[in-house]
């Protein structure tokens, strides 16, 4: 097995690992708030609790990613791996929802593993084998986005969601233990200068189909985080036994990785057929109209199902944006531009919890599953309008 080989093995793995431990316990937050003693403002303890790691990352992944860049990014994601499992491990003893806020925040500065571990396959692939290395590890986040969540909710079902968080810290352990001791970066080049964010920033926007990519991005994070945290609480109301909530908000959780993974290549396959513009406006048309159509069912099994075919559309919105991306943006700025699309889709995810905690506590659950579903519908009718009077100078970058 080439060096390559062996770390496209171990890395997948090691995100795995990680993805499992952050999906295993994030979507039973607000179900641990309680245990903590939360009752009052729930939702919006709960959007607060989400959004804090989301700001601080928005505000320092720069600073890692030109970190990165000078020395290294095996060293990059053992540091985050050590800081993200001490994390875990101390959320299993907090006490009060503010140092749950803290321990988040902390988070949020000092995580990285995933992107890293994505960016080290990136540039320690051989060439003709990079398109296929990347289709690979993308597999390991959804999978881990399934078996965390029934994994998280099995561990706090039959024991505590204090067990699930040191659970996860053990998990970003194993997972940082075998980049230490096996993985070989060995095609590193070190930067001799950084990049100025201001100067990527300007150059972005005189990209008008990047611009608006990078909107879709941040849309499409936000409506994705207004719910999300709010499910384990709207599950009880569905009428699953409080005791029980956190595994059957695993379940629900699950489906839609469940979904992702048999539909996304599916999705690749047929934008490769009629283009990934297309494709976009589908998968938000079909997330639209998904997330609205939860609110008219009322039983656990409906809610569940209906979670399913949302999934299956909405799978195909994240691939086409990157997708897109490649094709309106030239090599020399490739890099860069999918650091603005990830500084896009921080915002988005860091606003959304909030949002949906403030729109939550005023008004219904329902409301906040109208109000993403007109979200990701307007974004689609923005997307379409915005690509030039002759549909759209999207699909031309394609050809």
């Amino acid at each position: 097995m080439e060096a390559w080989q062996r770390n496209l093995l171990l890395l997948w793995t090691g995100i795995f690992l990680t993805s499992s431990s952050y999906s295993m316990v994030i979507p039973f937050l607000p179900l641990f708030l309680v245990t903590i003693g939360v009752h009052d403002h729930l939702e919006i303890w709960s959007g607060f609790i989400f959004s804090a790691a989301f700001l601080a990352g928005a505000l320092v992944s720069p600073y890692w990613g030109s970190l990165a860049d000078k020395y290294g990014r095996k060293p990059m994601i053992i540091r985050s791996g050590i800081t993200l499992c001490i994390i875990y491990l101390l959320t299993a003893f907090v006490t009060n929802p503010y140092e749950l806020v803290g321990l988040r925040i902390l988070q949020g500065l000092l995580s990285g593993y995933v992107p890293s571990a994505i960016a080290l396959v990136g540039t320690n692939t051989p060439e003709n084998k990079v398109g296929y290395a990347m289709a690979v590890i993308s597999t390991s986040t959804a999978v881990g986005s399934i078996a965390g969540p029934l994994l998280g909710g099995a561990i706090s079902h039959w024991f505590s969601n204090r067990i699930a968080f040191g659970s996860a810290g053990i998990l970003v352990l194993i997972a940082t233990l075998l980049v230490i001791f096996w993985v070989k970066e060995v095609s590193f080049v070190p930067a001799n200068t950084r990049s100025r964010i201001t100067d990527d920033v300007k150059d972005a926007v005189h990209n008008k189909r990047l611009v608006t990519l990078l909107i879709s991005t941040m849309l499409t994070g936000f409506s994705i985080m207004t719910i999300e945290p709010l499910l384990p609480v709207y599950i009880i109301k569905l009428g699953s036994a409080a005791k029980d909530a956190s595994l059957v908000a695993g379940i629900t959780f699950s489906l839609v990785g469940v979904a992702s993974m048999i539909f996304a290549a599916r999705w690749g396959k047929f934008g490769d057929r009629v283009g990934y513009h297309r494709v976009l406006l589908i998968g938000l048309i079909g997330g639209g109209l998904g997330n609205v159509a939860q609110t008219f069912f009322h039983t656990l099994v409906g809610f569940g199902a209906i979670r399913f075919i949302y999934g299956a559309f909405f799978c195909a919105v994240f691939p086409a944006i990157n997708a897109l991306m490649v094709k309106v943006t030239v090599p020399q700025f490739r890099g860069r531009a999918f650091g603005l699309n990830q500084s896009a889709n921080q915002i988005g995810t860091m606003l959304g919890p909030v949002v949906g905690g403030f729109v939550g506590g005023i008004w219904e659950v329902h409301s906040v599953f109208y109000l993403t579903g007109f979200l990701l519908l307007l974004t689609a009718i923005w997307v379409w309008k915005s690509s030039s009077s002759a549909r759209l100078a999207l699909s031309n970058a394609e050809m």
